[in-house]
């Protein structure tokens, strides 16, 4: 039963290639752990638990480590986005722009100037 409640963040965790993913049902309890790619991601599962079981769930103990805290995520850049669009995606804020083009200017020579299938790293902030 309390596996099905938390399918959604199960199916996320397949999305997301979790590495090392593990699920396991104790009692009225599920147990999940597994390393994420990204702090993006671990988040992104964070808010599908609580999208589900609320703030602090009592039947679900989540084990999410990071493999690589360095960057807050890395981003393909798509036909018709914009560094400010992409910073609003990321952290809501399409201001931080300016951040994200300054963690890429090995990559970038013009915050206005991206192109699909670049690589941008999405700093921590």
């Amino acid at each position: 039963m309390v596996k099905a409640k938390y399918q959604s963040v199960l199916d996320l965790g397949e999305k997301l290639a979790i590495k090392d993913g593990d699920v396991q049902v104790n009692g009225e309890r599920l147990e999940i752990r597994g390393t994420a790619a990204t702090p993006y991601d671990k988040d992104l599962l964070w808010d599908e638990i609580k999208k589900v079981g609320g703030e602090s769930p009592s039947d679900l103990m989540a084990d999410i480590k990071v493999e690589d805290d360095s960057v807050y995520a890395r981003h393909t850049v798509q036909s018709g986005e914009s560094l400010s669009l992409i910073a609003k995606h990321y952290f809501k804020d399409p201001m931080k722009y300016k951040q994200i083009f300054a963690a890429n200017t090995g990559v970038l020579s013009n915050p206005d100037v991206i192109h699909p299938g670049q690589e941008l790293v999405i700093p921590n902030l």
